[in-house]
């Protein structure tokens, strides 16, 4: 519709309108559905001095950094909670969900439902598996920790009229790769989305929570849903 046609149906005038859209959050803020956004990453637990003591992994606690950034530049409301070692879904509303299989069921239910991209575990470690190509993805630095390369899993879907973008790394710092990866491609990655999409991200970084590099390996991919 033009601004014109806009303005009479609301009540303002044409150059209200303008400035309204001149100033509005870019049309990928959407990604993410309309907030506000529930933003999960694993609570994890550990022993130290002989009593165990729950933590967060300082990439996980990046990647929270890295999307409230992007957040404000969305005018975008994120809430944090902590992912729970027996959190099985998603929470009520837009979410995002940073977890892998091995941190919390969730992590693992979320992946079930996709067709393209899986995560498998053998002798050697974590893959993503690609089930287009048959190409099998893993992490050089947990191969070789002098290796600074990771990779991670990112998918988006809408279900019950709510956005669910879900995160996961072969390490964390693989999860950390993806928010460095869509922060810089949300704008392309948004005129793509379908129902159900996901794709593979490889990474560089200088430390474990800061990315040198980002780049597409797998994808995007529409998924099938099922009814």
């Amino acid at each position: 519709m033009s601004y014109t046609d806009v303005a009479d149906l609301i009540g303002v005038t044409k150059s209200r309108v303008s400035q309204i859209r001149t100033s509005a959050p870019p049309p990928e803020r959407a990604f993410f559905g309309v907030g506000p956004v529930a933003l999960g990453i694993p609570r994890r637990f550990g022993h130290e001095e002989g009593r165990e003591r729950a933590y967060f992994d300082e990439s996980d606690d990046q990647v929270a950094k890295v999307l409230d950034g992007e957040s404000g530049r969305l005018s975008l409301s994120i809430n944090r909670f902590p992912i729970q070692p027996d959190t099985e879904s998603p929470p009520d509303g837009d979410s995002i969900i940073v977890c892998g299989p091995k941190s919390a069921p969730v992590g693992k239910n979320l992946l079930e439902a996709d067709t393209s991209l899986s995560f498998e575990r053998d002798d050697a470690g974590w893959w993503i598996v690609d089930s287009h190509t048959g190409q099998r993805h893993g992490s050089p630095y947990r191969q070789n920790s002098m290796n600074h390369s990771d990779i991670g899993y990112l998918s988006r879907r809408v279900e019950n009229d709510r956005v669910i973008v879900h995160i996961a790394g072969i390490t964390a710092i693989g999860s950390l790769g993806v928010a460095h990866w869509l922060t810089k491609n949300l704008a392309s990655m948004y005129s793509r989305t379908d129902t159900f999409i996901s794709c593979a991200i490889a990474c560089d970084f200088e430390t474990p929570t800061e990315i040198a590099d980002s780049r597409l390996i797998a994808g995007p991919y529409r998924n099938k849903v099922h009814p």
